[in-house]
């Protein structure tokens, strides 16, 4: 479906083309005024016939002219003409993001995350950026890639401004939720525009990916020190440092992305350990009635869980069975554990059975009890008073495991399928990718033209030409995540802003590290420090609010969206007022 798209609009370009951009016809101009006898002796007094483009179009016309990309595909000097290529390109880059987007999420789903979901594919998202970047700098000389190269940094800082302002505002407004107790209930939205009361949760891996996206802008920071301090001499040498930790990042980032799976995995099964702790210790405060857990003095009692084992021990042999142990499982809440009670007596059994005789004395009993019950008190009493009662306690044990489980994502929404006729699909999977790689590599540079002529017809510089329209080409996150958005709960609003934190963060690493090789290895001169600014003032604000909060209410929506025109203004005034450059 997509290439029969992608051919009708082709065709449809085409033929729009060959209209507004054919050559000029000559011929003698025929008036009322002519003798009858009209027969021809030769050309003379020419009457040139203008393109359509230029009809009753003075205002946006122009004596200048124009360089065909590739040496055949059409460009034009005049405004309007340029914003109709520049329409069509960036159309066309959309759809090469699409197809690397698309591609991607299929061989995800056939070959899971690993090497494949944390390094290329990673990569292949910032294909369409990469490309822009390349194009805006590896033609004509120096001098023209000097010129040219603010189409890239205009795409590199409005591709991060844009995710994080714009996207991550909107992200907010279309996934919001009731917030109860500082949590967004999925699915529940009665509170319309609520500033206060409406609102987003994620997971604490999502707050994990914000901290990373600020760590990721250290290379941004290395290449600014020569400016900070006035050392212009080392521009040089700081572009090559910055690259190198840049490409260091890239290697580093795709390794924490092939691991994540298991130390997520790892964190979770911690989670539910701490889950099932607080449950059995709550099912055997039922048990012993009216005793007392903990003694004056804060310490488990041992004489009421000495107690407590012998009404376990029905056979009255001093050690208990597994059948035996069910006893204190059986009245759990399950269904919150995501186990069994078979799962949860082998859980027990594991923690307790230090002999590893398959049974549990009164001493290992009395000490494991003892145990959970002082991590219980430790984790409570951080939010607690030490000295309240041990149900109070212990309840507040249990809603914090809960919670914490939560944050982890630990459960799943989805059902997860099996793949049919993985090798077509997998076959599909890497033609789309070919495709959306082709695409990308063959309009990146008509596009960048399309943007630099414009620039030059309008008087508009073009790294505000490209900030605001080439994000929106170039980056297939935009669809996925509003998708996400829509599904208006915890995993999806945390799989969405992960997109965008890891968007950003290989925005950071490996664009950048494309931006910085085109000026080391062409020689050009490295002067952003408005445009650094921007990103680093966006990418410290965002990733500040993610990292030490999980749930997002509305307002801050109203902080994202503030900060995408004061981001352009910044560089404005800091470019034409201040005299940065």
């Amino acid at each position: 479906m997509e290439i029969k798209k992608l051919a009708c609009f082709l065709l449809a370009s085409f033929l729009i083309f060959l209209i507004t951009l054919a050559g000029t016809g000559q011929g003698r101009l025929v008036t009322s005024n002519s003798p009858g006898d009209n027969v021809s002796d030769g050309v003379h007094n020419l009457y040139q016939q203008p393109k359509l483009l230029y009809l009753n179009m003075s205002l946006f016309s122009s004596e200048d002219s124009c360089t065909e990309t590739y040496g055949f595909l059409p460009c034009t000097t005049t405004v309007l003409g340029n914003v109709f290529l520049i329409l069509v390109y960036s159309y066309l880059m959309f759809l090469g993001a699409k197809l690397l987007s698309g591609g991607s999420e299929i061989l995800l789903e056939i070959l899971g995350p690993g090497i494949i979901g944390g390094f290329f594919l990673p990569v292949l998202s910032s294909v369409p950026d990469a490309t822009i970047i390349l194009a805006s700098g590896l033609s004509g000389s120096t001098a023209t890639a000097q010129s040219q190269v603010s189409v890239g940094m205009g795409l590199f800082a409005g591709s991060t401004v844009m995710l994080l302002t714009i996207l991550w505002g909107t992200c907010l407004v279309v996934g919001k939720c009731d917030l109860e107790n500082s949590v967004a209930e999925n699915l529940k939205d009665t509170k319309i525009f609520s500033l206060t009361g409406s609102g987003v949760s994620t997971d604490i891996w999502t707050s994990y990916a914000a901290r990373i996206m600020i760590i990721s802008i250290i290379p941004l920071i290395l290449v600014q020190l020569p400016h900070i301090f006035q050392a212009t001499s080392l521009s040089h040498m700081a572009v090559l440092v910055s690259l190198i930790v840049s490409v260091c990042f890239v290697i580093s980032y795709s390794l924490y992305q092939i691991f994540q799976p298991w130390i997520q995995k790892r964190r979770l099964a911690y989670a539910k350990h701490k889950n099932v702790i607080s449950g059995f210790l709550r099912n055997i405060k039922m048990h012993t009635l009216e005793r007392r857990l903990f003694n004056d003095d804060g310490e488990p009692n041992k004489e009421v869980i000495e107690k407590l084992f012998k009404t376990i021990d029905e056979n009255s042999d001093g050690s208990l069975s597994a059948a035996e142990l069910r006893a204190l499982v059986i009245g759990m809440e399950l269904e919150e554990l995501d186990t069994d009670i078979e799962g949860c007596v082998a859980h027990v059994m594991e923690d307790f059975d230090t002999s590893h005789n398959s049974q549990v004395d009164v001493e290992e009993f009395v000490r494991g009890i003892s145990r959970w019950l002082k991590n219980a008190r430790r984790s409570a009493a951080s939010l607690r008073d030490q000295n309240e009662h041990s149900i109070r306690l212990l309840s507040n044990f249990h809603l914090q495991a809960r919670k914490e489980q939560d944050r982890l994502g630990g459960q799943n929404d989805e059902v997860v399928e099996s793949i049919q006729n993985a090798n077509w699909h997998a076959t599909k999977a890497v033609l789309m990718l070919l495709l959306g790689t082709l695409i990308a590599a063959v309009t990146a540079d008509p596009l960048v033209d399309a943007v630099e002529n414009f620039s030059t017809a309008t008087s508009i510089p073009s790294f505000f030409v490209s900030f605001v329209i080439l994000p929106f080409a170039s980056s297939s996150e935009v669809v996925s995540t509003l998708i996400f958005a829509k599904k208006k709960n915890l995993r999806m609003a945390s799989l969405m802003y992960s997109e965008i934190y890891g968007s950003v963060t290989m925005s950071n690493v490996l664009s950048l590290a494309v931006f910085l090789g085109l000026v080391y290895f062409r020689d050009l001169t490295w002067d952003f420090s408005s445009e650094v600014l921007v990103i680093l003032i966006v990418c410290i604000v965002m990733g500040l609010i993610a990292s030490f909060r999980t749930t997002l209410p509305l307002w801050l929506s109203l902080v994202a969206y503030a900060l995408y025109p004061l981001s352009l203004l910044l560089v404005y005034i800091l470019e034409y007022v201040v005299g940065w450059s």
